[in-house]
């Protein structure tokens, strides 16, 4: 392993009802849709998403999941490691 590698964590979610908007100070996310239809929100800002879309989340993005009650699944990349001393909320 080269200095500049580093590790992340891989997690499967299920997200059955909407996330209260957070934010990390290290962590960069990637959410990658399975299954499910949605929305991120990001900033603010309502983005859909559907099976085969993934998002990028770079550390200071205010953000949550939005399923309206319906089931979405989700694999979530966090670089480095998922912390979970790494969620802010407002």
């Amino acid at each position: 392993m080269r200095p500049a590698n580093g590790t992340c964590t891989v997690h499967r979610v299920t997200i059955g009802a909407d996330a209260v908007p957070h934010y990390h100070k290290r962590h960069t996310e990637v959410y990658y849709f399975l299954s499910g239809r949605g929305v991120i929100e990001l900033n603010g800002r309502k983005h859909p998403v559907r099976p085969g879309v993934a998002v990028l989340i770079r550390p200071g993005t205010r953000h949550r999941a939005v399923s309206g009650g319906r089931s979405m699944k989700i694999l979530n990349v966090v670089i480095p490691g998922f912390d979970p001393k790494d969620e802010y909320h407002d």
